[in-house]
């Protein structure tokens, strides 16, 4: 699941760096002085770095809590060695819905934040 994981963020983080790349070519091609376009890129550049690098530090920290959450509920259940009963049933289920609704609020960030 982890690499899982890792590829969809690797996927992410390309498509965005995409995104930078073709807004900056449409900055280079755009009718301007090659000085101030070249401040408009550099400004550009850094505000959407550090958009991207936030949103996926965000990301990796939601992905990283939701993978301890549902854990930690999962090694509970093992140690107490009991079947799992309904309400733990329920419990893992809220984890795991959880879980989802940050994922789905990142990938509505991301979507945003890409265009």
């Amino acid at each position: 699941m982890a690499h899982k994981d890792t590829n969809t963020m690797a996927d992410a983080l390309k498509f965005v760096g995409g995104g930078i790349v073709g807004a900056g070519l449409a900055l280079l091609l755009a009718p301007r002085a090659g000085k101030e376009t070249r401040k408009d890129i550099v400004r550009y550049a850094k505000t959407m770095g550090s958009k991207t690098d936030k949103t996926v530090h965000e990301f990796a920290d939601n992905i990283a809590d939701f993978a301890d959450t549902v854990g930690e509920k999962a090694a509970l259940i093992l140690r107490n060695g009991q079947e799992m009963t309904r309400e733990a049933k329920k419990e893992l289920l809220t984890a795991i819905e959880k879980g989802q609704v940050k994922l789905e609020k990142q990938k509505h960030r991301l979507a945003q934040m890409i265009g």
